[in-house]
Parts: C-alpha cells; sequence; structure tokens
C-alpha cells in the first residue's frame, strides 16, 4: 500500500468517526497497558533524525495526526498546555504527522499554531509499529519505563487527558 493510500484510508475512517479499538491482532488494544511501546527514528519536518530513545525516562504523549483534521486540531492547545506546565517533570508530547502534502505544511501550521513540541513525519513502518492506526488522532501514553498505559482514538477532553498524564508523571521510573 502506497503512503498516500495509507493516509487516505486512516482519513476516511477517521472523518466516519471509528470506535476506539485496535484492529484484531494488533497487538494494542484500546487502554490496554503492557505493551512495549516500538523503538523508532523518524525525521522532523527540517528533515533531521529523532530518535525515541533520546525520551527514555519520561512520560510520552505520542500524538498521530494531521493538520487538516478538525478533532486534531483541537487537541493541540491542550498538547501545548501539558507541555507548558509538566516539561519540567519529564512529559514530552510527540506528534506524528501523517499529512501527505509534505513537512513544509506541518512546519507552516505548527508554527501558526504556536506547537511548543517536536513533530515528525510519519512512514508506513511507524503506523504498523503502533499496531495500526484507523482513525486520527490516535494517541498513545507512555510511561517512564517505555510501556504503553493508554491508547485513544478521537479527541477527549483537555481536563480529562491531563489527569491520565499527571497520574503516570507521579509515578517515578523503577
Amino acid at each position: 500500500m502506497t503512503a498516500a493510500a495509507l493516509g487516505l484510508g486512516v482519513a476516511l475512517v477517521g472523518w466516519l468517526g471509528a470506535g476506539a479499538g485496535a484492529a484484531p491482532g494488533s497487538g494494542i488494544e484500546a487502554g490496554a497497558g503492557g505493551m512495549r511501546a516500538p523503538e523508532w527514528k523518524l525525521r522532523d519536518p527540517d528533515g533531521k533524525v529523532v530518535d525515541f530513545a533520546i525520551f527514555k525516562g519520561k512520560v510520552v504523549v505520542i500524538d498521530f495526526w494531521a493538520t487538516w483534521c478538525p478533532p486534531c486540531r483541537e487537541e493541540i492547545p491542550g498538547y501545548i498546555q501539558l507541555m507548558k506546565a509538566h516539561a519540567g517533570e519529564g512529559l514530552v508530547v510527540i506528534g506524528i504527522s501523517l499529512d501527505q502534502a509534505g513537512p513544509q505544511v506541518v512546519k507552516a501550521f505548527a508554527a501558526k499554531a504556536g506547537i511548543n513540541y517536536p513533530l515528525v513525519m510519519a512512514d508506513e513502518e511507524i503506523l504498523a509499529a503502533f499496531g495500526g492506526v484507523e482513525a486520527i488522532p490516535t494517541t498513545f501514553l507512555i510511561d517512564r519505563e517505555g510501556i504503553i498505559r493508554d491508547r485513544k482514538v478521537g479527541a477527549e477532553p483537555a481536563a480529562d487527558y491531563a489527569k491520565k498524564v499527571r497520574a503516570l508523571l507521579a509515578k517515578k521510573a523503577g
């Protein structure tokens, strides 16, 4: 499947309001903890490689999103606030863009929106590594040990999601 076809498929499912469950056999179920987050290296909109390993020991929010996705855009201010409030406590939000129009579109959008967290460009391998992404936004919450503790499909009120993040931040690694 080409990246363009993959992006279109994700877009259509997202617009149709897919349910929160992962694809059968994907290995990652909605809300299930215990799965180790996959290792990855992706390029940011400037073409620099970002390695997931540099975030070891942090609580990580991985958000699969796109600039053209209304629910994705809705959640961005909440992620900006989370970073402002909790980056010093070991939180990092990472936006993985599914935009097919290219990194320049993402870079321009990020500047206009005031995004204060790392953005990288998705490829087919990252989507498969996370068990398939049927709709966007799809967001994974990863603890300091690198274990996926939450998976959500669709937007969630910022205050509700912030509670989940703060609960993981309160737990120290070990």
